[in-house]
């Protein structure tokens, strides 16, 4: 069972980059997927999850509006779409997986039994 994230980089303030996490060795179709970030220094913080059943979403105050999760079961992978980047979204950005077929994903790193190793973000002019 792996995680793997992608999709990191180096942009400017008010860029765009697109996140990638694609699941290896089961199907994320049963499972919640949560997005996390963690900037030097600070502690990790939950960005965005997205539900396995209906597919709901929820994001943090800071990333709405400018944040999109989205998933493509067919490619076993969920996207984090991330526009209007600010420096202070500079982090590295982890995937985490959990086993739930309902409405519900969840805000709490605990809630998480699997992680990707997370890709960097950098946004810097």
């Amino acid at each position: 069972v792996q995680l793997q994230a992608s999709g990191g980089g180096l942009v400017q303030p008010g860029g765009s980059l697109r996140l990638s996490c694609a699941a290896s060795g089961f199907t994320l179709d049963y499972y919640a997927i949560g997005w996390f970030r963690q900037a030097p220094g600070k502690e990790r913080e939950w960005v965005s999850c997205i539900s396995s059943g209906d597919g709901s979403t929820s994001y943090a105050d800071s990333m709405k509006g400018r944040f999109t999760i989205s998933r493509d079961n067919a490619k076993n992978t969920v996207y984090l779409q991330m526009n209007g980047l600010k420096p202070e979204d500079t982090a590295v950005y982890y995937c985490a997986a959990t086993y739930y077929s309902g409405s519900y994903c969840g805000r709490e790193m605990d809630e998480y039994d699997y992680w990707g190793q997370g890709t960097l973000v950098t946004v810097s002019s």
